[in-house]
């Protein structure tokens, strides 16, 4: 027996079906149509699940410790408050460390802005091998910072005549220099600063060949009508202002990374005589800290949200100075 459904003409319905007929099986809320939520679930839920175990929680653990009296243990009973805190803040040591981050990012921030910025110039003016040579600066990048401190110990800046550096200078007549001593000169800050630009100004080259080639060239059209003279007033005038938010984000990126100096600093000068202990970045003076003889992890922890929070507020000063995401930009 079926059920008929009528029109208001005494026709049946429209889309009608039969009393027996099978109703379409709606969509489960948690799969989604088509399935598409678990297979996403699929594809992100273990990258999200490490994520969390191996850095969120990690960083809730550490901000939990800094409140604690915790030698040799993760798992502390003894709270101290700001104790912690307030050692840090009254280190020498610690701002000892700050003062030679503040050092080494006057050095390298602006070094490895001039070299990406001039070496995008150069790879955007070629015409033809303009993606071997994008390669070839770029290659560094994947390269191991670890590896890249070791090579430039052992070969480059070895300290004895049989290095490269001392090789060259022993063509000009010059005597051979101890590249890794502390004593006056600080040659070492030569070998920190030309591991990192080799390390990192591919990638930064990267980004602004992206601001250059997002130049429209109706605008050098205009310039060259106006008169404008190609070279440096051209780059003054029409291409620094247009690479302004790219160089913001150069900018904010270097200082980001400049704090988190670590592999450089204690592969060449862990073994450093007369270097003094603690007079490091903050990573390195962090990791002495907190894994060294004492093992205090509740000061370690309590340093590293300090730094924590020096480059949040450096970087959201940086972003209001500089107008980052502004409209016009």
């Amino acid at each position: 027996m079926t059920v008929k459904t009528t029109d208001a003409a005494g026709g049946p319905a429209a889309g009608a079906q039969p009393a027996g007929a099978a109703q379409p099986a709606r969509p489960s809320r948690w799969l989604g149509p088509q399935r598409r939520t678990l297979w996403f679930w699929v594809f992100v839920g273990p990258f999200a699940l490490g994520l969390g175990l191996f850095t969120y929680v990690p960083l809730a653990w550490s901000v939990y410790l800094s409140f604690f009296d915790a030698h040799n243990t993760v798992s502390p009973t003894d709270f101290v408050g700001l104790g912690n805190y307030t050692s840090m803040l009254t280190d020498r040591a610690f701002l000892s460390s700050l003062g030679t981050f503040l050092l080494f990012t006057a050095f390298i921030v602006p070094a490895t802005y001039v070299l990406s910025l001039s070496l995008a110039l150069m790879v955007n003016r070629l015409r033809f091998a303009q993606a071997f040579f994008r390669s070839v600066f770029f290659l560094p990048t994947a390269c191991s910072y670890v590896v890249a401190s070791l090579i430039w110990k052992l070969s480059l800046f070895n300290g004895v005549r049989f290095g490269l550096a001392n090789t060259v200078l022993g063509w000009f007549g010059a005597d051979q220099t101890a590249w890794l001593s502390t004593t006056d000169p600080p040659w070492y800050w030569l070998v920190i600063v030309t591991v990192r630009l080799w390390l990192q100004a591919g990638f930064y080259m990267i980004l602004f060949l992206a601001g250059l080639q997002r130049i429209s060239p109706q605008l050098y059209e205009a310039a060259a009508v106006d008169g404008a003279r190609p070279g440096w007033q051209v780059f003054r005038h029409l291409t620094f202002p247009q690479l302004r938010a790219t160089s913001v984000a150069v900018v904010l990126l270097l200082v980001i990374n400049a704090f988190q100096a670590f592999d450089e600093f204690y592969n060449l000068l862990s073994d450093a005589r007369g270097y003094p202990p603690y007079a490091r970045p903050p990573l390195v003076y962090l990791y002495y800290t907190a894994l060294g003889r004492e093992q205090n992890l509740g000061l370690g922890s309590a340093g590293a949200v300090i730094l924590a929070l020096i480059i949040a507020v450096a970087t959201v000063v940086q972003a209001r100075w500089f107008g980052l995401g502004r409209k016009e930009d």
